[in-house]
């Protein structure tokens, strides 16, 4: 009974290695995201072009999704080793976020690209969007 003992401490610890390594992986996504957008909205107001951040806004709003994601994969890693109800309840909120946040932010890529797109078309301008990086 003991090595079974031994072995559920074991893997309880490394469960808790595993999840505090995807929590940091993704508070550096959101850094990066914060990162990019705040350069990108200097050089946006150092250029006089504030007239909308659309597009810096997607581009965080994707670095976000990306970090809700390895919070998901922290959270399901925690229900399936001693699920208590609290965890549970986090592991849904979180998906659910992840869930809403990605269906909006991809249509309204979807509507930034087709009007950028209508634009180019009307302009003959290059339809490549700043939130196609990454």
């Amino acid at each position: 009974m003991e090595y079974v003992y031994n072995l559920e401490t074991g893997l309880a610890t490394v469960t808790h290695v595993i999840r505090f390594v995807l929590e940091a992986i993704g508070a550096f996504w959101i850094a990066v995201g914060a990162s990019y957008a705040l350069i990108d909205l200097v050089k946006a107001h150092i250029n006089r072009q504030t007239g909308s951040f659309t597009s810096i806004r997607l581009t965080f709003s994707r670095y976000l999704s990306l970090a809700l994601e390895f919070q998901l994969a922290s959270d399901i890693l925690s229900t399936a080793v001693a699920p208590s109800w609290e965890e549970i309840g986090k592991l849904g909120a979180t998906a659910v976020i992840r869930t809403a946040l990605n269906y909006f932010l991809t249509r309204e890529m979807r509507e930034y690209r087709e009007r950028q797109a209508g634009e180019g078309e009307v302009h003959g301008d290059s339809v490549e969007p700043m939130a196609a990086r990454s």
